[in-house]
């Protein structure tokens, strides 16, 4: 990676020049709004999954957040890849619907509930803690008329209805994430690369870094769509 790489203002103007500026400001990100991805051994970042070198499951970003502060766009600025892993898979959210709704139009009646996930209580910043998050899966914005997602595969973060049609179109979903499906990219940011989208479900591998250059991503996620 060169100095130009770890340029925090590549991620802040390359969103402007897609029309997204409104940027989710959470306890864990640093004061310019972005957020620094690197594997943390201590201190208040390493207890969450994002900051350390583990897997994650596929998921949308901030599916934990409040109604009124949802994710519509996401962007990903690399600096320095990991020494081995650290690859995404992604899935446009908009393509998982057609998926599911072509085989049976019942899965999007039921991840459409506006109980169908919940997100239990978290711990944020001083101990204060976050409430449970309750809402739909699938939702169309009211204010543009686009599809929204909040998705989350890690089990111990998500609890879904005790409905048969939620957990079958659960499962279903799961399913076709973790399946050879069409439409599922497969990619690993190099440094300068970048990869930004309306909030579309990704995963990451795990990964090893090399001490001397660890892994190291800027990560900025808008309540605005992408104006494309």
């Amino acid at each position: 990676a060169g100095p130009a790489d770890a340029d925090r203002a590549i991620p802040l103007a390359l969103g402007r020049q897609f029309g997204v500026t409104r940027l989710d400001r959470n306890w864990l990100s640093d004061p310019d709004g972005l957020s620094t991805l690197a594997a943390a051994a201590d201190g208040r970042r390493a207890g969450y999954i994002p900051y350390t070198d583990r897997a994650i499951r596929w998921h949308t970003d901030g599916y934990y957040n409040a109604a009124d502060r949802q994710i519509h766009a996401l962007l990903l600025h690399c600096v320095e890849p990991a020494a081995q892993g650290g690859e995404n898979r992604l899935l446009d959210h908009e393509i998982a619907y057609l998926l599911l709704r072509r085989e049976n139009p019942d899965y999007i009646r039921a991840l459409m509930a506006p109980d169908a996930l919940t997100i239990p209580p978290g711990t944020e910043a001083g101990g204060l803690a976050r409430p449970e998050r309750t809402g739909p899966v699938f939702r169309v914005d009211p204010a543009s008329g686009t599809l929204h997602m909040r998705h989350t595969a890690r089990r111990h973060n998500a609890v879904w209805k005790d409905d048969p049609p939620v957990r079958a179109a659960a499962r279903r979903l799961h399913a076709i994430l973790e399946g050879s499906e069409a439409g599922v990219l497969r990619g690993l940011l190099q440094a300068g690369m970048g990869l930004i989208s309306n909030n579309v479900l990704h995963d990451r591998a795990a990964f090893e870094d090399d001490p001397e250059s660890p892994r190291l991503l800027y990560r900025a996620r808008f309540y605005d769509r992408l104006d494309i």
